[in-house]
């Protein structure tokens, strides 16, 4: 069976190969549009603005364990981090209704590097990450405020080793996803460069596959430039005249979703928890009628199944071995409802839920549930589906790795 490191290699992989297919794509459509119909107009313009960012983060490390609060070989708090990022993106051109829509959203892929307080226990990873930004308020026209997120892998971590690294309780696995968020201040100093500066959060955890997994927080600023290739004058002003966005079809899509993983496990026993060995599978899948509010929005509720080999394992307190016991399959599956809501962008969606098991027998399987999930567009309906189940808000859960279709879609496309 593959580690759990080869199998969130394949999903970085796919990724990566899915998000460069879809610029390809828009090139391709840019170039396609500007060939074949000179006579289009701005507004239906697919031509793209490629960008190269730089931008550095010093950061403040949140002490959420007692490695990070000095119980470490340097007997010292372990408070600040720095890292150094490289990005590419692309934008679609001001004005056309693309721009509009997505209030001049932007999308590509990322390079950055990270150093701690200390690298013998921690080590200094890399991240390669995708990311998505765009306007929130305009100011003036060179002025507005924005928002970003990333999301990935950093790789070169030194996770917990029982003889070699035994006080990192922070850092489990070598691979650990990257997930970013910021907003910021963009100011247009020329035609080619802009400078951004603003605040940042940043969140570093395997997702419950591997222990420990008591995750890395960071908060913190952001600073940088972004060069814009292949701007234009024009780009930096707006038209006199603007035609009408055309008017969303608003309608309920369906979107299936399949999913799998693995995951680790913690027992109780006593008034402590213990590890439970080896790696167990999760399967499942939601069913989601959603009705497509707008461009940017659409919500509904979901029809949630799932397999858990982890859910109600046990061990006998009472007995001096390592034991741990299986109850009868019916105990390990349930069907919930969830309501759902999504942030719908170029390429990708970002959605949450809320939900509880309705059909189930008790135990890990009670209570509530929340999911967090990117959708990333594949073909016009078809999507890669990375998302992370919670329970009750604070226990972690499993990740919901997998792929959907979306039924019944009439949501316009300008962006491909």
């Amino acid at each position: 069976m593959k580690s759990g490191t080869e199998r969130l290699n394949v999903l970085i992989i796919l990724i990566a190969m899915c998000f460069p297919s879809a610029i390809a794509l828009a090139d391709e459509g840019a170039h396609k549009n500007a060939s074949e119909d000179m006579t289009d107009s701005v507004s239906y313009s697919r031509r793209l603005i490629h960008r190269l960012g730089f931008d550095v983060r010093p950061t403040y490390i949140f002490p959420t364990n007692s490695f990070l609060k000095g119980e470490n070989t340097e007997m010292e708090p372990i408070r600040r981090s720095v890292s150094a990022h490289l990005k590419y993106s692309f934008q679609y051109y001001p004005n056309s209704y693309t721009d509009r829509i997505y209030r001049g959203s932007y999308q590509g892929i990322g390079l950055s590097g990270y150093s701690f307080q200390n690298k013998e226990e921690l080590g200094n990873p890399i991240a390669v990450y995708v990311f998505q930004g765009a306007r929130i308020k305009r100011f003036n026209p060179r002025l507005s405020l924005n928002y970003e997120w990333n999301f990935g892998a950093s790789f070169g971590w030194k996770p917990f080793d029982e003889v070699e690294n035994r006080y990192n309780k922070v850092i489990g696995s070598k691979i650990n996803a990257y997930i970013n968020t910021n907003f910021y201040l963009d100011y247009i100093l020329s035609k080619e460069i802009d400078l951004t500066a603003g605040v940042d959060l940043t969140h570093f955890s395997n997702g419950n596959t591997r222990f420990p997994n008591a995750g890395l927080n960071t908060i913190g600023l952001k600073i940088g430039l972004v060069y814009n290739i292949n701007r234009k004058d024009e780009c930096l002003s707006r038209p006199l005249f603007q035609p009408p966005v055309p008017r969303f079809p608003r309608h309920i899509s369906y979107d299936v979703v399949l999913f799998g993983s693995w995951r680790r496990k913690g027992v109780y026993v006593g008034e402590g928890q213990i590890a439970a060995p080896g790696a167990f599978a999760v399967a499942g899948f939601n069913i989601n009628p959603m009705y497509n509010f707008g461009y940017n929005f659409r919500a509904g509720v979901s029809l949630d199944g799932v397999y858990d080999e982890s859910a109600n394992i046990y061990a006998d307190e009472y007995s001096s071995s390592d034991r741990f016991y299986r109850p009868p399959l019916s105990y390990q599956m349930a069907l919930g409802l969830s309501a759902r809501a999504e942030y719908v962008m170029p390429y990708f969606t970002v959605g949450i839920g809320l939900g509880g098991n309705v059909i189930h027998r008790g135990g890990d399987l009670k209570g509530l549930y929340q999911v967090l999930a990117l959708k990333v567009e594949v073909t016009r309906s078809s999507f890669i589906h990375v998302g992370y189940n919670l329970q009750n808000f604070h226990t972690p859960n499993y990740l919901m790795l997998g792929i959907g279709y979306r039924f019944h879609n009439k949501y316009p496309t300008f962006h491909r």
